[in-house]
C-alpha cells in the first residue's frame, strides 16, 4: 500500500527552503557582478560564472585594490575563537554541572543560583566591566582576550545539570562500590551520557562564537586579529568612493561556508542531541 504524498506539508518545507536559501543566491550571484552595477541597482540574479575567480582572488589575496588581510586569516582567527568558545563552554559548564550535581559543599545552590541569574545579564550590559578585568590583565589585541571572557556559560551549565539530576542514584551508588572515583566516574559514566547534548551545544556554541561581532570589535584593534565578520563590515564602512559589493559578498559567502560545514558534518549528532534534551 503506497502512502499519500502530504503535499501541503512539502510545499509549506520548499516555501522555508525558499525563503532560506534566496538572501544566500542573492549573495553568491551578487559577488559574481561588477561593483558599479551592484551599486546603480543592476543587481541580476543569474552569476556571472566568468567571474567566480573573484572567491579565490579574495580567499587568498583579500580586498583587492581596497588593501587588508586576505580572508583565509580572517576565516582562521574566527575558527580558532569560534573553537575555542565552543570548546571552553562545554568543558567548564560540564565541570560546574558535576560538581553542583554531585558533590555537596557550603552554598553549594547558591553558586548554582549565581549561575543561573547570569542569564539576565546579555553581554552587552558586562561589557564594559568584562573590558575593564581583560585591561587589567594586559589582554587586550590578544586571542585570549577575544574568548576568554565568552567561554562561561550558564545556559549550557543548566542543560548539563538536567541531564545529570536524570541519572538514578542507584548507577551512582554502583559505580562507587566498584571503585570508581570522581575522575573516572565523570569520564566512564557522565560524559558518555551527555555526549549528544555535547554534539548538539557544539554546533550551537560553534555558531555563536563565529558570529561573534561587539566583543571582537571592541578588544581586539589590531587588524592581525580581525575576524572575518569585522573584515567585512570594514568593506561596508570602510569610507570607499565606491562600496566593494561584489567583494563584500564573496567574503559573505566564504564566511557561511565553515559553519555550514559544522552544521553538515554534525546533523546526525545534533538531531540526537536535541531529542535528549526534549526528554
Amino acid at each position: 500500500m503506497h502512502r499519500r504524498i502530504d503535499w501541503p506539508a512539502h510545499l509549506v518545507l520548499l516555501l522555508g527552503v525558499a525563503l532560506f536559501a534566496f538572501p544566500v543566491w542573492l549573495v553568491f550571484a551578487g559577488a559574481t557582478q561588477d561593483a558599479g552595477a551592484i551599486n546603480r541597482g543592476d543587481l541580476s540574479l543569474i552569476p556571472d560564472f566568468s567571474h567566480l575567480g573573484i572567491f579565490l582572488s579574495v580567499l587568498l589575496h583579500g580586498y583587492g585594490e581596497a588593501g587588508g588581510h586576505p580572508a583565509w586569516r580572517m576565516l582562521m582567527i574566527s575558527a580558532g575563537m569560534a573553537l575555542s568558545i565552543a570548546v571552553g563552554k562545554i568543558v567548564i559548564s560540564v565541570l560546574s554541572a558535576y560538581a553542583v550535581v554531585f558533590f555537596r559543599f557550603p552554598f553549594r545552590m547558591a553558586a548554582f543560583w549565581t549561575i543561573f541569574i547570569t542569564l539576565m545579564l546579555p553581554v552587552e550590559v558586562r561589557i564594559i566591566p568584562t573590558y575593564a578585568v581583560m585591561a587589567d590583565f594586559h589582554m587586550i589585541n590578544s586571542f585570549a582576550g577575544l574568548t576568554v571572557p565568552l567561554i562561561a556559560s550558564a545556559t549550557a551549565t543548566l542543560l548539563f545539570r538536567q541531564v545529570y539530576l536524570a541519572i538514578p542514584d542507584e548507577l551512582v551508588e554502583a559505580a562507587r562500590m566498584d571503585g570508581a572515583g570522581p575522575i573516572r566516574f565523570l569520564f566512564d559514566m557522565l560524559i558518555p551520557v551527555s555526549a549528544a547534548n555535547m554534539a548538539a551545544l557544539f554546533v550551537i556554541l560553534f555558531v555563536y562564537g563565529w558570529n561573534q561581532y561587539l566583543w571582537p570589535l571592541l578588544v581586539a584593534t589590531d587588524p592581525r586579529l580581525d575576524t572575518i565578520v569585522i573584515g567585512i563590515v570594514q568593506l561596508t564602512f570602510g569610507g570607499f568612493t565606491l562600496t566593494p559589493w561584489n567583494t563584500m559578498m564573496a567574503m559573505a559567502v566564504l564566511a557561511i561556508v565553515p559553519p555550514v560545514v559544522v552544521v553538515v558534518a554534525m546533523q546526525r549528532w545534533f538531531v540526537h542531541g536535541l531529542a535528549e534534551v526534549e526528554k
